[in-house]
């Protein structure tokens, strides 16, 4: 199931492809946007994923009911859906000046389209892949449109059934996604470790048959390092200069000393996989010499039996298995033994 995205090879036998998602932590500056890419590349992220939208393209200008955010809980309480996406949107001409600085910095760099305009966009821009969005893994006609670029796809799966992630796969293969990577997401902002539910990963996996990562939305590197220990390829965490600097996606936000770590431990995490193996690996050689065996640690005369205080089971290695001694209890040496000498079947 190995694919690609920008030439990074994503699957088993590879680190994961950590993304870092600038979102609308741009603050509406430029300048700042491109300082988030240099800081994201300077920690180690393999790409950088921006978000293609305007707040026309995404819902209705209107305070009215449901378009209006009162929840006491939510970090968006008070605004208007509208006035969010206005105020987190990544302008569009904004793009390639983005794109062409994370290539140069080597990260690849994608988007997230909300409507089916933003995909035309994007095409013009040749982003190199695209991601649908947990809100939008229900836009069938919108995830039809980006399958039929032929370009690699990454779906988060956040508040999607069995049956709705099967209708947005069988969709994206349809329509020709040859290259799908799903993401175990929790659409909470931020979300509870407790809530990620990792052992999903590997099940979807094999329910899909594709590359399955994590979007990260919990408070530090933790859910993310066990998601790699359980089979994720791709790993997404929003990315900030500093939390202080309260873009509208910040609280959950790493900065980049977090996510250099979160590069590192989960490249660490990746390598202490391995195989199913026992016995001594060839780094472990050396270390035999530090194992316990039997040894001489009273002079034993020749013809005397060896005893529970003549031989002891010590450090280092160079005498028989531990497992002789109650075997050994009792026989005669046939020999004067110094102590400090290993035991040997030549001495009995």
């Amino acid at each position: 199931m190995v694919l690609e995205i920008g030439g990074v090879k994503i699957g088993k036998g590879y680190s994961p492809f950590i993304i870092a998602e600038m979102s609308g932590n741009h603050n509406q500056s430029l300048e700042r946007a491109m300082s988030i890419v240099e800081a994201a590349a300077a920690s180690g992220a393999h790409a950088l994923k921006l978000q293609t939208y305007t707040a026309d393209t995404i819902t209705l200008d209107t305070n009215k009911d449901e378009f209006f955010i009162d929840d006491k809980n939510s970090l968006w309480e008070g605004k208007s859906l509208y006035d969010l996406y206005k105020q987190a949107y990544t302008p569009w001409e904004w793009h390639e000046s983005i794109m062409r600085r994370a290539n140069e910095l080597g990260m690849v760099c994608f988007s997230s389209p909300f409507d089916e305009s933003a995909v035309d966009f994007l095409e013009e821009i040749n982003v190199p892949a695209y991601k649908i969005a947990s809100f939008e893994n229900n836009h069938l006609p919108l995830i039809r449109k980006v399958a039929s670029t032929g370009k690699p796809m990454i779906i988060s799966t956040g508040m999607a059934s069995v049956a709705e992630i099967y209708e947005a796969v069988s969709s994206a293969r349809k329509a020709g996604c040859k290259n799908l990577v799903l993401l175990k997401c929790t659409s909470t902002y931020p979300a509870s470790p407790k809530n990620s539910n990792i052992l999903t990963i590997p099940h979807m996996q094999e329910m899909f048959e594709c590359e399955v990562g994590l979007s990260d939305h919990t408070m530090g590197i933790g859910a993310s390092i066990a998601a790699v220990a359980h089979g994720a390829t791709v790993i997404e965490k929003h990315f900030t200069l500093s939390r202080e600097d309260e873009g509208v996606d910040s609280v959950f936000s790493l900065e980049p000393d977090e996510f250099k770590a979160l590069v590192v431990e989960t490249g660490r995490a990746f390598q202490s996989l391995g195989s199913v193996k026992y016995g001594v690996q060839e780094q472990e050689e050396k270390s035999l010499l530090f194992r316990r065996s039997l040894y001489i640690v009273e002079n034993v005369l020749a013809g005397e039996p060896l005893t529970i205080k003549n031989m002891r089971c010590i450090r280092p290695g160079l005498g028989l298995s531990p497992k002789y001694f109650d075997l050994l209890v009792g026989k005669k040496v046939n020999q004067d033994v110094k102590r400090g000498t290993p035991v040997s079947w030549d001495i009995v």
